[in-house]
């Protein structure tokens, strides 16, 4: 099926007017069994995430090449015809800035759309930009105008309004088009494998590894310098947040803020008057939680010494200002000559990762998730650099 006829924008675009509604699990196997024969779908989703952990879905979009559906969770309680779908290998599942989304997949279906296309990395990719909204890239390249007006909708809400419903057709009945555009252009900069390694990445990081929180404490880089017994504190009162916030499915900052939780370490209360004091603890949190929190200072040391808390690294040493300048300049430089979003070639997390791993030995290596091209494109200069300013270390040691 030739996509750029079979899939018309200006027909999807059409059909969004009055998108046709999937509320039976019945309807959602029919449309599913003839979506598995297609060579792609475009898949967006509509949830709110105010007061919970978990976003809430509100509707699940798809455009297919006759039409703009919308598949009410709020209806529809079994999803294994779409579980089916999304890991037929065979059926492309483009999206735009999916990462939420996945999210959501995972939590809600146990399953994300592979393979997956993400329209939002394509334009990084052959330099249209880096984190690019729908709307810029649906002016640029198809002369339309988006309205985003209902970005803030109740979506939960039954039944929608003609608005609501056609601003959430829209958000998919665009994306086999933008696909078309993207593809040709990666094909003809021999780019495709390098979209299909980052659209895998993406897949591969949205499956949540540390459930528990127990790595979560890293996050808190101020804190590197604090003693033992209170960094194993923290490290066990983030933990502990995490878990509540997925049990209870509340936002984290209703256990505990962040301020709150860097205040309590600070100034380490014995008691339940004293953390009363702390102007960071709500009174809500005092009353639910406050012994729980003090239980957890008052183990530390223990704690510390059962199962001593992975140290938080340092702040780079100032010698590295000008020098991880050179190495983001090499990752520039190749970005500018591959013609990709300078921010795709290299992320700051790999150039810090990069760096870590080599201080004490000088043995650097380069970070997992820095995909296969990239490491092909700048590895081998990345790894030489750094051997040079070895060097230079070496001789103002």
């Amino acid at each position: 099926m030739d996509i750029d006829q079979s899939y018309s924008w200006k027909q999807l675009v059409a059909s969004a007017e009055k998108p046709i509604w999937v509320t039976s699990s019945e309807e959602l196997k029919e449309h599913c069994d003839r979506w598995q024969k297609l060579p792609l779908i475009a898949i967006d989703t509509e949830f709110i995430r105010v007061e919970t952990f978990y976003p809430i879905p509100g509707l699940i979009q798809v455009a297919d090449e006759q039409a703009c559906y919308l598949i009410d969770p709020l209806e529809i309680k079994d999803f294994s015809a779409l579980t089916e779908l999304f890991k037929n290998t065979s059926v492309l599942k483009v999206m735009h800035a999916s990462t939420e989304d996945l999210e959501l997949f995972n939590k809600s279906l146990g399953a994300v759309p592979e393979p997956l296309f993400d329209t939002q990395l394509g334009a990084a990719l052959i330099n249209w930009g880096f984190s690019m909204g729908l709307q810029r890239m649906l002016e640029q390249q198809l002369e339309v105008q988006m309205e985003k007006h209902e970005t803030t909708s109740d979506w939960l809400q039954r039944p929608l309004t003609e608005s609501q419903e056609r601003y959430a057709a829209l958000d998919v009945a665009y994306l086999p088009a933008i696909y078309a555009i993207q593809k040709a252009e990666l094909d003809r900069q021999d780019k495709l494998q390098w979209s299909e390694q980052e659209n895998q990445s993406l897949l591969t990081e949205s499956v949540v590894d540390d459930e528990e929180g127990l790595s979560y404490y890293q996050r808190f880089t101020q804190m590197w310098r604090v003693p033992e017994h209170k960094l194993a504190a923290l490290r066990d009162l983030t933990a502990w947040r995490e878990q509540q916030a997925r049990k209870r499915d509340v936002p984290r900052n209703r256990i505990l803020r962040n301020q709150a939780l860097l205040q309590i370490i600070d100034r380490w209360p014995r008691s339940i008057g004293e953390l009363a004091q702390l102007d960071e603890v709500k009174k809500r949190v005092l009353r639910l939680d406050g012994e729980t929190i003090l239980a957890f200072l008052k183990n530390a040391n223990e704690s510390a010494a059962d199962n001593p808390a992975e140290p938080i690294p340092r702040p780079l040493h100032f010698f590295w200002n000008t020098h991880l300048k050179r190495l983001k300049g090499i990752a520039r430089r190749k970005a500018e000559e591959y013609e990709v979003a300078p921010e795709i070639m290299l992320r700051r997390k790999e150039l810090e990762q990069l760096v870590r791993s080599g201080m004490d030995d000088g043995e650097y290596i380069l970070p997992a998730k820095m995909s296969p091209w990239r490491q092909e494109l700048i590895g081998h200069l990345l790894l030489d650099q750094l051997e040079e300013i070895d060097k230079i270390r070496k001789k103002g040691a």
